[in-house]
């Protein structure tokens, strides 16, 4: 087991009803004015921004508003969003949606606390936040685990370059989960919820490490059961025990419980990013989906013993040492099925992406061929070409591998 650090500073308030308690919670930090953020139209049709402007005018605290957040939430709203929150003195930013919302939430933050820094070097990696605002959330969706995390992904309009950060900064200092205010979300999203909750940690099960068997206990428990919330909740979208393990499964999956022990790259995310980043359009857990199964099928004979647990401890594959490949090649085809059952795409062509674009997007995943992502099976410039192409039907298994 590697050394780690393992803090969630995160305060979580989770059960029905706790969004009526934001007031009092934001009160404690003292601002002098607020930014109640959010999306494009589902807080305001719910009503449940009308319920958080109640509760901070019960509390006596002033606010001003920016909506507007797309998914894969991009870097123009948030420069908007810092130039609001200079000129009202807003000292505390309260983000109402889902991840889209809470990673543009926290982007403003770090902006107007480092001035002096352009609030994309800190995605480009030419800078680190210093500093942030104090910051809380109200989740709406269950699916980016933003509300626990210490990450934040924000899209370049402008370059179509879709960088994602991580540092102490980003964390939340609370977050509100109420299931029932997810039981409205589509199935669609409902479905790329449930692939990006499972992915977070199926990421982190695949990053080097050895003799985290407590570890891989609780991941597979996570993955397990957002598998079947995603079900339960496609199945009966006003299932509450559903929403709550979804919900739960969302922040648990993401806030590092699940790599202790184990080296961090999320690298299907990585080529995932490039493709919403390049076609915006695309839902970043279906991007995933359209990614997964290639990738894994490109990279599993780079640690044959790994994926073999994987396929008896999640997906119930019947133990088979005289074939190994067998047994990890009907786990993935089981994952694979899942993603179609729930209507999720498992191909670069299913999202419109274009043949000719995967050059550009290897180009851009690889850095113009400088970065290497790291894994039991390091990906550069060709090995990521390949992965998009297998992922988009140019080349199947057997041409590759």
């Amino acid at each position: 087991m590697n050394n780690f650090v393992y803090d969630t500073p995160t305060k979580v308030y989770f059960g029905r009803d706790e969004e009526l308690k934001v007031g009092k919670l934001i009160a404690n930090y003292r601002p002098k004015k607020v930014l109640l953020h959010y999306g494009c139209s589902s807080a305001k049709r719910s009503g449940l921004l009308d319920k958080v402007r109640e509760c901070l005018n019960a509390e006596g605290i002033s606010f001003v508003e920016l909506g507007g957040v797309v998914a894969n939430p991009e870097l123009g709203l948030v420069r908007e969003g810092i130039k609001l929150c200079k000129a009202e003195g807003v000292d505390f930013v309260l983000a109402v949606g889902g991840g889209s919302v809470m990673d543009s939430a926290k982007d403003i933050a770090n902006g107007v606390a480092n001035p002096a820094d352009d609030v994309w070097d800190f995605s480009s990696g030419k800078a680190v936040p210093q500093y942030t605002l104090n910051k809380g959330a109200i989740l709406t969706i269950a699916a980016a685990g933003s509300e626990m995390s210490n990450s934040c992904v924000i899209t370049n309009e402008q370059t179509g370059e879709k960088r994602g950060y991580g540092c102490p900064q980003n964390r939340m200092d609370f977050a509100i989960e109420n299931p029932e205010l997810t039981y409205t979300v589509s199935a669609y999203q409902t479905a790329c919820g449930a692939v990006d909750i499972a992915m977070h940690t199926i990421e982190r099960y695949f990053c080097p490490g050895d003799g985290t068997y407590l570890t891989d206990s609780i991941a597979e428990a996570v993955i397990k059961n957002a598998i079947r919330a995603g079900n339960e909740c496609l199945a009966d979208p006003r299932n509450y025990d559903a929403r709550a393990n979804m919900m739960w499964a969302s922040s648990l999956a993401h806030n590092g419980l699940t790599q202790c022990g184990r080296r961090f790259q999320l690298t299907v995310h990585q080529l995932e990013h490039e493709v919403s980043g390049m076609y915006p359009g695309v839902a970043h857990g279906a991007g995933l989906a359209a990614l997964w199964c290639s990738w894994a099928r490109y990279t599993y004979s780079a640690n044959p013993g790994r994926w073999m647990q994987y396929a008896v401890k999640v997906w119930n594959v019947d133990p088979d040492l005289e074939n190994p490949d067998r047994m990890i090649l009907e786990a993935i085809r089981r994952q694979e099925d899942w993603y179609r059952s729930m209507g999720m795409p498992t191909s670069l062509r299913e999202l419109s992406v274009r043949e000719s674009d995967l050059p550009t997007l290897a180009l851009k995943c690889s850095r113009d061929k400088k970065r290497t992502l790291d894994g039991y099976m390091k990906l550069g410039y060709d090995e990521i070409l390949d992965i998009y192409k297998m992922a988009y039907g140019e080349k199947t298994e057997d041409d590759i591998l």
